[in-house]
């Protein structure tokens, strides 16, 4: 009954998150909301570092699946891939949620602690004991939560009055522990034994009134995902442009989960934004349409710096299968391996196939026609041709975590090196970095900022629509270096004498800090080169 997840002194090294937490708040790219107020749980607001790299992030997967489809790839039917773009609000009929099955089944097993008044996930809370006391007190700690797991073992020693080695702790899930057991329980943060009450649903929705009449009648729901919104505009899509099966259907916008136990920093929070894809192909395509995508979103991550043992892709067992699946059909999260989920892994995206299932429900909840008709598919006529055919479409859903693709982005640039002044810096991709150069004049006369200013503002006519260009002619040209490190700025252009002279400027790589000189009027170019444009 040992749990492979606990912590254990063989796990890989891995970054520290409090630094990057740290570096977050210190350099402005991810604040706690209404912090000046004590913060609210599960709430994050994004600096100016934090919101231009989470857009960067957006407008990368935008461009590449909306507007290129899927970056001018052909998909398994030797085609062009189309994908067409909707933005669905955020409040719909509560009966959609009714339909989909959120109502009645988004629920996630919840504990309280009637001491310390917390809630938790059921199933994030592990349970240790001595192996063979069936008498003894067992205690609970969060998964993957280094200090709730290490202050659950120091109980269990001085409840035992000596320290239990690893091959003597019992390790188990609370949702495996009988009603009896429970009564003997010990909760995270509680002194005594028996507070944590038995599982019980809960459900995820965030709910709301819409209107002057505040009575249940009227209640509606902040959405849980974004994907219904394109199901039920499904229908409209199609009739009203010249896209036909197999096509995509893309949207980004706001979610909202009611996390019991928000963590992690933006990796579990209650508000959160969701890249997804709907892509309605015929269901005997549905596979190689699955296969097609699952590879395609995972080289995407890579393309954008998350290459390496991090990134893994991760095919569901059978028995891990969402209820819209059925046999044959296939689910994959491609995965990162965060910092506090070491040595094992957080999903990023999960790429899906749903069958026909959200089509067919908002079918017979809404007594809407959702079935699609294909000429060029059925039986063949006398004169040759296909008589058509309808059918509801399968579909196949990538669906990306925004805010989990900028916390994975960060943690993955988080360098540390002590030999530089600023003793971190974050190696973003240049394509995905907030800030993509910065212009300094070495120092601030003999008109040096005179002529920053003129190439500084020759970048931004270029560049500025790609992210900031920074400048700054503050403090020495030293610790302007370390705050675009800490920044991920890849490249900064100095004007010093020899500009005057010669017209030529230093270029400093962040990654490698070598400094070199070129004309100043190639900067531009050099610049597009780099950034891959």
């Amino acid at each position: 009954m040992t749990d492979p997840a606990a912590p254990s002194t063989d796990t890989v090294q891995t970054k520290s998150m409090d630094d990057i937490m740290a570096l977050c708040k210190r350099r402005g790219f991810i604040f706690q909301a209404s912090e000046i107020y004590g913060g609210i749980q599960g709430f994050w607001d994004y600096g100016p570092l934090g919101a231009q790299l989470k857009k960067n992030l957006r407008d990368a997967w935008w461009n590449d699946v909306v507007m290129l489809g899927c970056n001018g790839q052909n998909g398994p039917d030797g085609k062009p891939v189309r994908i067409v773009p909707v933005d669905s609000c955020i409040i719909q009929n509560p009966k959609v949620w009714e339909a989909s099955g959120h109502v009645a089944g988004f629920n996630d097993p919840m504990v309280d602690c009637r001491e310390t008044k917390s809630r938790y996930r059921a199933d994030h809370l592990m349970c240790i004991g001595e192996k063979g006391d069936k008498e003894g007190q067992i205690y609970a700690y969060i998964e993957n939560d280094d200090a709730s797991y290490a202050a659950a073992r120091k109980k269990l020693d001085k409840y035992k009055k000596r320290t239990l080695t690893d091959d003597e702790i019992d390790t188990c899930p609370l949702t495996d522990l009988s009603v009896d057991e429970l009564k003997i329980t010990v909760g995270p943060d509680a002194k005594e034994v028996g507070t944590l009450t038995e599982p019980r649903a809960f459900n995820l929705m965030f709910d709301t009134i819409p209107g002057p009449i505040r009575n249940e009648d009227n209640k509606a729901y902040l959405r849980p995902e974004t994907a219904q919104g394109i199901f039920i505009n499904f229908k409209n899509v199609v009739d009203t442009t010249r896209v036909s099966v197999p096509f995509g259907i893309a949207q980004t916008g706001k979610a909202f989960r009611n996390e019991v136990t928000p963590r992690n920093f933006t990796f579990r929070s209650r508000e959160f934004e969701q890249m997804e894809i709907e892509f309605f192909c015929h269901p005997d395509d549905a596979r190689a349409w699955y296969a097609f995508w699952r590879d395609w979103r995972m080289q995407w991550w890579q393309e954008l710096g998350l290459a390496g043992d991090n990134l893994i892709m991760r095919e569901h067992d059978t028995d891990e299968l969402a209820h819209y699946a059925k046999e044959g059909a296939g689910t994959a999260d491609v995965e990162y391996r965060f910092p506090f989920t070491a040595p094992g892994y957080g999903e990023l995206e999960g790429i899906a196939h749903r069958t026909d299932f959200d089509l067919k429900q908002h079918q017979q909840h809404s007594k809407k026609k959702m079935e699609y008709f294909d000429p060029s598919r059925g039986e063949i006529a006398k004169n040759g041709q296909p008589k058509g055919e309808w059918y509801l479409p399968h579909v196949i859903e990538p669906s990306a975590g925004l805010d989990r693709g900028v916390l994975a982005l960060i943690c993955e640039a988080y360098t540390p090196d002590p030999d530089r002044a600023s003793g971190v810096f974050m190696k973003f991709h240049p394509r995905i970095s907030p800030i993509k150069a910065a212009v300094f004049p070495l120092v601030k006369k003999d008109g040096m900022p005179e002529k920053a200013d003129e190439l500084r503002r020759t970048l931004v006519k270029k560049f500025g629509h790609l992210g900031a260009i920074e400048f700054d002619e503050k403090q020495s040209i030293g610790k302007r270096y370390a705050r675009m490190d800490e920044a991920g700025c890849p490249f900064c252009f100095t004007i010093d004498g020899d500009t005057l002279n010669d017209g030529t400027v230093t270029v400093r790589d962040r990654d490698t800090q070598e400094q070199s000189r070129i004309p100043m009027e190639e900067v531009p170019a050099f610049l597009a080169e780099k950034l891959g444009l």
